[in-house]
């Protein structure tokens, strides 16, 4: 059985998917105007293979960009998301930074609030507007 959206309902998750695009669309586009920084930043938290690192990030905030502004697959990419956003909360801004700078701890709460919006977004799907129905079954 299909849910009926409102108006209201409808524009709020539309522009939730627009902003959740806009805001991985930012992501790779920093990504992809320095890779080698991008890289050299995932080398400076102690991971190995950083440019490769560094392309698959670019590569799955592609497919979240692609998943939010279409609606396809937006559950399983969402629930990844969530799992990413938080990793990246923990390896680039966790306990082990807040010592050297105060402000890492604003940085590694940041991304609580982004990773609910996700899982929001997993268990809510896109909504029945500008969405391709495709993904898992009984979701998007």
């Amino acid at each position: 059985m299909e849910n009926v959206q409102s108006t209201w309902q409808t524009a709020a998750i539309l522009i939730a998917r627009l902003i959740f695009a806009a805001m991985f669309a930012m992501g790779v586009a920093f990504k992809l105007m320095d890779m080698g920084a991008t890289a050299g930043y995932i080398a400076a938290a102690g991971f190995p293979f950083p440019l490769f690192l560094a392309w698959c990030a670019a590569i799955l905030e592609t497919l979240l960009v692609i998943s939010f502004l279409t609606g396809a697959y937006l559950t399983p990419l969402a629930l990844i998301g969530a799992v990413y956003v938080t990793f990246l909360g923990f390896a680039f801004h966790g306990p082990s930074h807040w010592a050297a700078d105060q402000a890492e701890f604003g940085a590694f709460m940041s991304h609580f609030p982004f990773a609910a919006g996700l899982l929001y977004a997993a268990m809510h799907g896109p909504g029945s507007v500008l969405a391709l129905k495709q993904g898992w079954p009984g979701r998007a």
